[in-house]
């Protein structure tokens, strides 16, 4: 049976009002000690943050929040047409029945999005954001240009609709082989991280990802009809309808009159988060891997990537700091692909507010 909690992390179980939540924590050796927040990205949990965890600065307390559907935390229906919205409800839950009001945010992925969406419905939350590899302030596909302008109505092409089943199904019977492109070990080995990346902890990181939920109200969520392209929209409940343009857009971030300093961090060869993502319909249309494109006029990959650097230009210009780290050689994981700059660049960001 492989140890999934790391020595010097506990593990406990934090009940508030909203759910009960599945918390790692590495305390801090000072009464006063800064408070970091982790929070993870999609079909994930806060396993994956142990080796930073473990890693910061001994004055630091460290904690790690399972999203509802993740993790230790309740299996909570989500309900998408709030984007993001209960995830970050539930992580401000936690922080308050902890007593915590100010904390510096360190957020992957999906949770990056949830690190923005707490910026903008909890002022003054944030100390420092630290975002990896976040979702584009607009969303996940269906959007084009550095100005997010939506594609179709419906949003056609994103959400629920796009998982590949055989991946949902490996997902629900706890599949840890790696003897197909769907099981979940492979999944993580060629997208997750840049091949040939492994690490010590691959089985924990395998056993993360199949802590996450199957179900409509969960992971992937229900899909709609669609008459655009490719034939499906996102539905109102599920973990990948709740990042479609339509549900979520975090750009007002740039208007806040209190601005946390950012810190983005992200791999130059990310296949998740891009500008050429094989996890977004209509590039995945524009390579031939799914019939019947009708062309980039039409459905156009997103620019995630430039959209969300055209979003942080804006935050600084409004008067707000922003530092981008771009890793070579990285992909979708650069905590855990090159975890020492990583860290030396979150130490220095602590250290700003």
């Amino acid at each position: 049976m492989t140890q999934t909690i790391f020595d010097g992390i506990v593990q406990r179980t934090v009940q508030t009002p909203r759910l009960a939540a599945g918390v790692l924590e590495r305390t801090g050796d000072a009464a006063d000690s800064a408070v970091v927040v982790f929070i993870h990205g999609n079909v994930s949990s806060s396993l994956f943050w142990q080796p930073l965890m473990l890693a910061l600065p001994a004055d630091v307390r460290a904690l790690a929040v399972d999203l509802r559907g993740f993790g230790a935390s309740e299996a909570l229906p989500v309900d998408a047409t709030r984007g993001l919205g209960d995830y970050a409800d539930d992580v401000a839950s936690v922080l308050a029945e902890l007593g915590i009001d100010r904390a510096h945010l360190v957020a992957w992925s999906m949770g990056g999005g949830v690190a923005m969406q707490l910026m903008l419905d909890r002022p003054g939350l944030a100390r420092t954001v630290t975002l990896q590899a976040p979702v584009s302030p607009f969303g996940f596909g269906g959007t084009v240009g550095v100005d997010g302008r939506r594609l179709t109505g419906d949003d056609a092409g994103t959400g629920a609709g796009g998982v590949n089943p055989d991946f949902v199904a490996r997902l629900s019977a706890g599949d840890r082989t790696g003897d197909a492109p769907t099981s979940p070990r492979t999944v993580y080995q060629t997208t997750y991280v840049k091949p040939p990346f492994t690490s010590a902890h691959d089985d924990v990181w395998v056993e993360s990802m199949l802590t996450t939920v199957v179900g409509d109200g969960n992971y992937p969520g229900v899909a709609v009809a669609s008459a655009n392209w490719p034939g499906f929209a996102p539905g109102t409940r599920g973990v990948l309808n709740t990042m479609a343009p339509q549900y979520f857009n975090t750009t007002g971030i740039v208007d806040l009159a209190e601005k946390p300093p950012i810190l983005w961090i992200h791999g130059a060869d990310d296949a998740i988060v891009g500008d050429a993502s094989l996890f977004d319909i209509n590039y995945l249309g524009q390579l031939g891997a799914i019939p019947g494109w009708p062309g980039a006029e039409v459905a156009p990959p997103q620019p995630m990537i430039s959209q969300t650097r055209a979003v942080f230009d804006a935050y600084r210009a409004a008067g707000g700091t922003v530092t981008e780290l771009e890793l070579a050689d990285c992909g979708h994981s650069p905590h855990l692909e090159h975890p020492d700059r990583f860290l030396a660049a979150l130490t220095e960001q602590l250290a700003r507010r």
